[in-house]
């Protein structure tokens, strides 16, 4: 098996430096992958090294994430919408035509919006607590939804979740025991490190506060899954405290034909079960694209 090394590069998009990274042969199927809260395309760094051989894999950082720009609050529109505007440019620049999305946390209402505009170019979905209905959230998001309809009466209990202690939490609750010593202790010193930058908080509460505003586009996500029924492979934490295993269960509606697997894991799914997810999108994308 022949590997490919990763390119770090990084490209000028509407004044901001837009770190990614990439590997594998152009000339293959192109997956993108895109990173949740608090992370960066860091997350992706095993599964990019596992799948170059036969895959193109292209994981961009999000303005305000890893080492991408962060411009303050006041120089630049935090908003979903905004994320995808500038996700949607480097696809462009790159030059990718037909692609297949992998989907975590704030991945997810990014690539669906892309996958929803133009759904001639999506290829495959693959979903790792990337949520898409109602029945995903849990009670972790109290805060976060009481914080969106009063900012200033709630700023205090959110920003406990920008803390180093609620950070490691994301990566090792949900666990297993034996699984723990698979998790890499940079990951959450590095993530945590982002959001310790100056002014980086701020950027962490106000995409807090605008995350309400993809709960509209649900409707439209689900009916583009059944009108237009991508492959789909769902690989979830069955013990992610943060968008439930009933979230993962909620794609069953609409995708009958999805491939599902639940794993002994939480949030990071890929910090513990890398390998397992590894082989089955390998599997997975072996069957759907050719």
């Amino acid at each position: 098996m022949t590997t490919f090394d990763t390119r770090y590069q990084t490209v000028l998009i509407d004044g901001l430096d837009v770190f990614y990274r990439e590997a594998g042969d152009p000339s293959k199927p192109t997956v993108l992958l895109l990173h949740g809260f608090p992370s960066s395309s860091h997350m992706f760094r095993n599964l990019i090294a596992s799948l170059s051989d036969d895959y193109h894999l292209i994981a961009p950082d999000h303005i305000g994430f890893g080492r991408s720009s962060t411009p303050s609050v006041d120089d630049f529109t935090y908003s979903f919408e905004r994320l995808t505007e500038i996700t949607e440019k480097l696809i462009t620049h790159l030059g990718l035509e037909r692609f297949a999305i992998y989907i975590h946390d704030y991945g997810a209402p990014i690539g669906l919006r892309i996958a929803t505009a133009r759904p001639e170019r999506i290829t495959a979905i693959i979903t790792q607590s990337g949520n898409a209905y109602m029945e995903g959230f849990t009670p972790f998001w109290d805060i976060l939804f009481a914080h969106a309809r009063d900012r200033a009466a709630n700023e205090a209990g959110v920003r406990e979740y920008l803390t180093a202690e609620k950070t490691q939490w994301q990566y090792t609750h949900g666990v297993p025991a034996d699984r723990l010593d698979r998790i890499a202790p940079e990951t959450w010193v590095l993530d945590q490190a982002g959001m310790d930058r100056a002014g980086n908080k701020e950027i962490q509460l106000q995409l807090f506060w605008d995350y309400q505003f993809n709960l509209d586009s649900y409707p439209a996500f689900q009916e583009y899954f059944r009108t237009h029924q991508p492959p789909l492979l769902v690989t979830w934490g069955r013990n992610d405290e943060i968008f439930g295993v009933a979230g993962a269960e909620a794609f069953t509606r609409d995708f009958p034909n999805g491939e599902f697997h639940l794993l002994d894991a939480g949030h990071f799914a890929l910090e513990s079960h890398g390998e397992e997810i590894s082989g089955y999108i390998r599997g997975f994308l072996g069957r759907v694209l050719t």
